[in-house]
């Protein structure tokens, strides 16, 4: 008879951006030690929230697979004497392998005669297979950055708190490194109280329901979307969407609330881009834009709860995005007052890296390179004069408040301030756009001198990096060197 098999590690809070690599990672490893290890089921999945990954595996077979080995000795030469007797080598090697000698057979391989025998192997009880299995699991698992904690042998992201493996409705008892194996998980962290008993496997997600705690993140993105659309609904807004935003979010809570929340209108005359920045990268909140496509002075939260005292919350989330965007305002306009002229000439008090010198003197190599394929691509003169401008101007908005405080806004701030101080506009875009593609799947620059300048940035790096020793190795690119070359090649 078949049975479910749920495994949960509990773990305190792992970094959301690890989550989906990880549950595909224990999904992967899971599948090839059942098949290794001869286990039959119907169908395989994992599930993650904040504090637990879980493997879930219906319908597992009692029984390993028994099995029927076709195992190869010794040469025939090697396996009987002059007189056709059994040698010591024919011997030990049926002895080893449990083989009557009228159970060995001969076999040609490759021009050669070899002697073989027949095992016949009994499947052992799965939740004996288990009990070595999940332990092996455990730590084949890998993360981007991990620790290790107490005396525990080996690592993990988080520190590792219950373990909680049942098969039907037995418990599948081992000891790692002395944490506990029970039939007890614990719910959301504020809605449930007390440790929660699972009584067999089948019970897992409808118990951890009843505990504030949607196990599979696919049932939580559909809340989070259905709840977002809800509310955006009722204000005549849409959501501007963030694929890897939402990802983030799925893994940040347990037991998704959406909420709307507003801030003052006069924050609107922002820049688009600083209003949504310290909305999205630091406090995970989705903007929102009318039919026009103007954003709106409102947001969507998603809090880890329940919606008792959903006010307070709202109220809570206002205050601090009121605080993000009143700093960003005072540094927009302090920035403003400074000429792009003068935060060039800061650059020379800016390490870009110690043997190749300042980030100046990196925008000195930028404005050559950029000379040098202009020419190549037979640019007329004003267009090499505006691309000496924006090469020059590229790196300026580094040394800005908004970008110190905000560093996703480098370009984009560049080209804010630039227009402000009545820069061309084709130079203006090339600031911004010489930094795209950002990462894989960013657009790319939609003007050749924002291309130019990209491509005479990245060079740059590759080759002075290369020039003092600074190589990508199979684990190490500090400098992503090997993200910055294909950015050159998807460019070109």
């Amino acid at each position: 008879m078949a049975k479910d098999l749920v495994f949960e590690i509990g773990t305190e809070e792992i970094p959301a951006k690890f989550m989906n690599k990880t549950l595909e990672q224990l999904k992967e490893n899971a599948g090839i030690a059942f098949k290794e290890n001869r286990i039959n089921y119907k169908s395989l999945n994992t599930y993650g929230t904040p504090r637990r990954l879980v493997l879930y595996v219906k319908d597992m077979e009692e029984k390993q697979q028994d099995l029927e080995l076709e195992i190869k000795g010794p040469s025939v030469k090697a396996a009987y004497d002059k007189d056709n007797n059994p040698t010591k080598a024919l011997l030990g090697f049926a002895k080893g392998n449990g083989l009557e000698l009228e159970d060995i057979y001969i076999k040609e391989l490759s021009g050669a005669e070899y002697v073989y025998g027949k095992k016949h192997l009994i499947g052992e009880k799965t939740i004996e297979v288990l009990k070595k299995l999940l332990p092996e699991l455990l730590v084949t698992i890998t993360f981007p950055k991990s620790m290790k904690w107490g005396n525990k042998t080996f690592r993990f992201a988080r520190p590792v708190r219950w373990l909680m493996p049942i098969f039907g409705d037995e418990l599948v008892e081992f000891n790692k490194d002395d944490i506990i194996c029970s039939k007890y998980t614990r719910g959301h962290r504020v809605l449930s109280q007390g440790e929660i008993e699972i009584s067999k496997a089948s019970d897992y997600f409808d118990k951890m329901r009843e505990a504030y705690v949607i196990v599979d993140q696919n049932e939580r993105r559909k809340m989070i979307k259905e709840q977002c659309e809800e509310i955006a609904k009722k204000i005549n807004g849409n959501i501007i969407h963030d694929s890897e935003l939402l990802e983030e979010i799925i893994y940040l809570v347990e037991y998704p609330t959406a909420l709307l929340g507003s801030f003052e209108e006069d924050y609107l005359n922002l820049p688009r881009e600083v209003i949504i920045t310290p909305m999205k990268e630091h406090q995970r909140y989705f903007p929102l834009e009318n039919e026009n496509g103007k954003l709106m002075n409102n947001f969507i939260a998603v809090r880890n709860g329940d919606k008792n005292y959903i006010e307070i919350v709202r109220k809570g989330n206002e205050r601090v995005l009121r605080a993000r965007l009143s700093d960003a305002k005072f540094f927009y306009e302090e920035d403003k007052k400074v000429l792009l002229d003068k935060c060039v000439e800061k650059l020379k008090y800016v390490v870009f890296q110690d043997s190749l010198g300042t980030i100046y003197d990196k925008t000195i190599n930028i404005i050559n390179n950029s000379i040098y394929l202009a020419h190549e691509l037979g640019l007329d003169e004003n267009s090499v004069n505006r691309l000496k401008r924006a090469a020059y101007l590229s790196k300026a908005d580094l040394v800005t408040n908004m970008v110190k405080e905000f560093d996703e806004l480098q370009g984009v701030m560049g080209r804010e301030y630039a227009l402000v101080q009545g820069e061309d506009i084709e130079v203006a875009k090339a600031i911004e756009e010489h930094y795209m593609p950002r990462n894989a799947g960013d657009r790319l620059p939609s003007s050749i001198m924002g291309a130019i300048v990209g491509i005479s940035d990245r060079i740059d790096t590759i080759c002075g990096c290369f020039s003092i020793g600074i190589q990508p190795t199979g684990s190490q690119d500090p400098y992503a060197l090997r993200r910055q070359a294909i950015s050159i090649i998807n460019i070109i």
